[in-house]
């Protein structure tokens, strides 16, 4: 049995909460988050004890791990009270909001002798896998050319109702890490490392401190080239797509399924029977995200208990990380940044 804490009283710590209550031999014992009403809901949910202070939560026993869904700036704060208790670490992406926290925070768990993982569900989609393994067998030949667009719409009050989104200290961007991080995850999982960026970033729509809309262009180092496009001010809102063309074929990618594979010299691969309608209704959303954080939640607890790696560990939780500190670099200096 593994006694797991959930530190956040919101949306997405509800989501956390969901995914455990989901695996056998899982118990939900604490909630922790600064909204009182909101915290103890959740912990009614799961017949949990409720708490609003940080210490006294983290002081529950038993309790092996925390999943941690609060502000993105305070993920290492939060992270490092909780191994140097001996809990295991599983954050919400991002990490946090910069490489020199996530170091810390990596570093501390390193220290403690404590798993840290970061939730980026894109690594458990039965799709994205199969796209993996397309990329990492040669079926697509050499990566040439990578497109991604997370081209969504949030309202003025998706902003305006909330007291950390939008901001740098906690927020640490807008839509670049909060919103398309997990799409940079994702084209860092299938095509490697990102050599050079150029970006441009503006704050369009919203009356925010960070940016509502963002443009890339990525140099990859296996050569590949790369656009990528990121807003919250495209209205109404337009699905995530990702297209890798390679040397020998080219795949798409809408939401967290493939839309299309096309191979030279092969008919159309049948991938784009597995194309998930557009108009998806919100629930189903709600369910699929779910469902990913039970995944990733099921594989953290295999790594404790198999002492290994989590699939996305600290150090590739950090990747994106890089990747978005050179975006915000570049679009703030008006010139190329290496990576590396």
């Amino acid at each position: 049995m593994k006694h797991v804490g959930i530190l956040g009283g919101g949306n997405i710590s509800e989501t956390h909460l969901k995914a455990a209550l989901e695996i056998e031999d899982v118990e939900v014992v604490a909630v922790c988050g600064q909204n009182h009403e909101k915290t103890a809901k959740l912990a009614e949910m799961a017949g949990a004890r409720a708490y609003t202070d940080l210490e006294a939560f983290l002081s529950h026993k038993p309790m092996d791990l925390v999943a941690i869904g609060s502000p993105s700036g305070v993920h290492t704060t939060q992270g490092i009270a909780a191994a140097r208790r001996g809990l295991h670490v599983l954050v919400e992406k991002p990490i946090d909001i910069s490489t020199y926290l996530a170091d810390q925070l990596i570093d501390e768990c390193a220290s403690a002798g404590v798993k840290l993982g970061v939730f980026f569900q894109d690594r458990v989609a039965d799709d994205l896998k199969q796209l993996k393994m397309q990329v990492d067998s040669g079926k697509l030949g050499r990566l040439l050319l990578v497109t991604a667009h997370v081209k969504w719409y949030r309202p003025a009050e998706y902003y305006g109702d909330s007291k950390w989104r939008g901001t740098w200290a906690f927020d640490g961007g807008g839509a670049v890490i909060n919103q398309a991080i997990h799409t940079l995850d994702l084209l860092l999982w299938l095509c490697g490392p990102v050599r050079r960026v150029v970006a441009l970033t503006k704050t369009q729509l919203h009356k925010i401190e960070t940016e509502d809309t963002a443009v890339a262009i990525l140099e990859f180092e296996n050569g590949a080239l790369g656009t990528f496009e990121a807003a919250t001010s495209a209205y109404p809102g337009f699905p995530r797509k990702v297209v890798l063309s390679g040397s020998r074929g080219s795949a798409t990618v809408e939401h967290d399924r493939i839309a299309s594979l096309d191979f030279v010299g092969v008919e159309k691969a049948s991938g784009q029977e597995l194309a998930r309608d557009r108009n998806a209704s919100e629930s189903s959303a709600v369910v699929s995200n779910v469902s990913g954080h039970r995944r990733l939640l099921e594989d953290f607890i295999a790594a404790i208990d198999e002492d290994r790696k989590p699939l996305c560990d600290g150090s590739e939780g950090r990747r994106s990380i890089a990747l978005v500190e050179a975006i915000y670099r570049s679009a703030r200096e008006g010139g190329p940044v290496n990576l590396r």
